[in-house]
C-alpha cells in the first residue's frame, strides 16, 4: 500500500472517525512505550547508577555525574528532532514514527546489558552514554510524529487540544508504567536489585516494542499529508527551509517549555535525591507517590486540553505556567514538613500545574507551523527546550541543594522557568478553533487578530 492509497481523501465519515481513533490510541500507545523507555534511566539514574557505574564517588557527585549521562539524552533529542523531522515531512508521519519506535526500544533493551564498573571499568558509563544519546535521537522523532498523527486526522478544529493531548499523556503513563516495573523487581529482586533486579525493567521494552510496531502497521498515512503529497509541495530540505521561514516560531515554542519541562524533571528525577536525604523519605514511598502522581495526570492533562479548547490555548498555557511558578514554593515547605502525609500530597501534586500546560501544548506548538514544515518545525521547537529545560534541570536543582542546602533555592529556579515560559507565551498566536490544514509556509491569516486578543 502506498503512502497516497493509505490517506484517501474518499473516506466516508465513518471511516474517517475509526482511522481518527486508531490514530490516536497508535500515537498515544506509542508516547507511552516511548516515555517509558526514557523516564526508566531517569527513575533508576539516582537509585542506582551513581553507585554502579561512579562507585568512587561521593554519592552527591556520584549523583551528578548520573545525571550527567542522563542529559546526554537531552542534547541528542534536537538532532533527532532534525532527522526525523525532515523524512516525517518528506515520506510521511507513519513510516517515520515506526523507525522512531524501533530506535528508542531496541536501545532501551540494550541499558540492561550494560556492565557495571565492577566489570569494565569507565567503558561501562561510556557505553551507557552512546546508548542513551542513540535512545534520545529516536525521541527526539517521536513526539512530532505521534502529535500530527493524531492532529491531522481530526475533522473539525474545534477540538484539537483534546485530540492531541493524548498523545501527551503518554508521557506521565509512560513513568507509571516505569515506577511500576521498578517497584515490582525493587521487591522481586530485594538486596539484589542493585546487581540485576534494575535490568530487568529495561529488557521488558522489548515486548512492548511489539504491541506499538503492531499497532502503528494499521494506521493510515494522514490526509493532510496525503493532500501535500498529491499537490507536490513536498519540502527538498525542511529543516532548512522552517528555519529559514519561521525561526521565531521555533525559539518562541523551545522557550514557552521552560516551565513546563525543567520542573517536571526536577518533579520526577531530583525528587529521589531531596525526598531521601531532607525529607528522610524511603525509595518505595518516593515511588509510590510518583505512582499516584501521574494517575492524576491521566485526568488533569486531556482535561487541561480540553479546556484549551473552550477557553483558549494561550490562556490555558498561561495559567499554567503562572500555577508552576507558585507551587515550586509550596512543594518545598511541604516536603521540609517531615510529615509523611504532607510530603505524599506534594509529591501527587506536583504534576498538576505542569499538566496544565502540557495538556494544550502539542496544539499551541503544532498549530505555528505550516502543515509541509510542520513535523520538522514542531519537532525542533519542542526538543530545542531539552538543552535549556530538561535535561540540565535535575543537574542544576541537585547543584542548587548542594550550594544553597535548601529546596527553596530550587524553587526559585522553577520560577525562573516559569517567568521565560510566560514571556514567551506572551508572544505566540493562538490558533485555536481556526483551520490549520491547508497553511504554505505562514500561519493561517488572521491569526495575528487573535494572537492579540487570546
Amino acid at each position: 500500500m502506498t503512502i497516497t492509497e493509505a490517506a484517501s481523501p474518499q473516506l466516508s465519515d465513518a471511516e474517517h472517525s475509526r482511522q481518527l481513533r486508531r490514530a490516536m490510541v497508535a500515537s498515544t500507545v506509542g508516547t507511552i512505550i516511548e516515555a517509558y523507555d526514557f523516564l526508566l534511566y531517569v527513575l533508576v539514574a539516582p537509585l542506582v547508577f551513581a553507585k554502579l557505574y561512579f562507585p568512587s564517588s561521593d554519592p552527591l557527585v556520584g549523583v551528578l555525574q548520573a545525571f550527567g549521562i542522563y542529559a546526554v539524552g537531552f542534547v541528542a533529542r534536537p538532532v533527532g528532532a532534525a532527522l526525523f523531522g525532515h523524512y516525517g515531512d518528506r515520506i510521511g508521519r507513519k513510516v517515520t514514527l515506526i523507525a522512531t519506535l524501533l530506535l528508542t526500544g531496541l536501545s532501551t533493551f540494550a541499558v540492561g546489558f550494560v556492565p557495571g564498573y565492577a566489570s569494565i571499568g569507565i567503558w561501562g558509563a561510556v557505553i551507557l552514554t552512546v546508548v542513551r544519546f542513540i535512545q534520545g535521537l529516536g525521541i527526539g522523532g517521536e513526539w512530532g510524529g505521534a502529535t500530527l498523527m493524531a492532529m491531522e486526522w481530526a475533522k473539525t478544529n474545534a477540538h484539537r487540544g483534546f485530540i492531541t493531548s493524548w498523545p501527551q499523556w503518554g508521557g506521565p503513563a509512560g513513568l507509571f508504567f516505569a515506577n511500576i516495573a521498578v517497584l515490582i523487581f525493587s521487591a522481586i529482586s530485594g538486596d539484589q536489585f542493585l546487581n540485576w533486579g534494575w535490568r530487568v525493567p529495561f529488557w521488558i521494552s522489548i515486548v512492548m516494542v511489539g504491541v506499538g510496531l503492531y499497532i502503528r502497521l494499521g494506521i493510515f498515512e494522514t490526509p493532510v499529508f496525503a493532500r501535500i503529497l498529491e499537490e507536490r509541495r513536498i519540502a527538498r530540505t525542511p529543516v532548512v527551509e522552517v528555519i529559514k521561514r519561521q525561526p521565531k516560531q521555533i525559539i518562541l515554542t523551545a522557550l514557552c517549555r521552560m516551565a513546563e519541562q525543567g520542573p517536571f524533571y526536577v518533579y520526577a528525577a531530583f525528587v529521589f535525591v531531596y525526598g531521601t536525604k531532607v525529607s528522610g523519605m524511603s525509595r518505595d514511598f518516593l515511588l509510590t507517590a510518583l505512582l499516584v502522581a501521574t494517575g492524576l495526570s491521566a485526568i488533569s492533562i486531556p482535561l487541561s486540553g480540553y479546556i484549551s479548547d473552550r477557553i483558549g490555548r494561550k490562556r490555558m498555557y498561561l495559567i499554567g505556567a503562572v500555577s508552576v511558578g507558585v507551587f515550586g514554593f509550596i512543594y518545598f515547605a511541604m516536603m521540609n514538613s517531615m510529615i509523611p502525609a504532607l510530603i505524599f500530597l506534594a509529591i501527587v501534586l506536583s504534576f498538576v500545574p505542569h499538566d496544565m500546560m502540557y495538556g494544550p501544548q502539542a496544539a499551541l506548538i503544532a498549530e505555528c507551523f505550516a502543515p509541509r514544515l510542520r513535523y520538522s518545525g514542531s519537532s525542533l521547537g519542542f526538543h530545542l527546550a531539552s538543552l535549556v529545560a530538561g535535561g540540565p534541570a535535575p543537574l542544576i536543582a541537585t547543584a542548587l541543594f548542594a550550594a544553597y542546602h535548601s529546596g527553596y533555592a530550587v524553587a526559585v529556579y522553577i520560577l525562573f522557568c516559569a517567568v521565560v515560559s510566560i514571556s514567551a507565551t506572551a508572544f505566540l498566536p493562538d490558533y485555536t478553533n481556526r483551520d490549520i490544514s491547508h497553511g504554505e509556509d505562514t500561519a493561517p491569516a488572521g491569526a495575528a487578530q487573535t494572537a492579540a486578543t487570546s
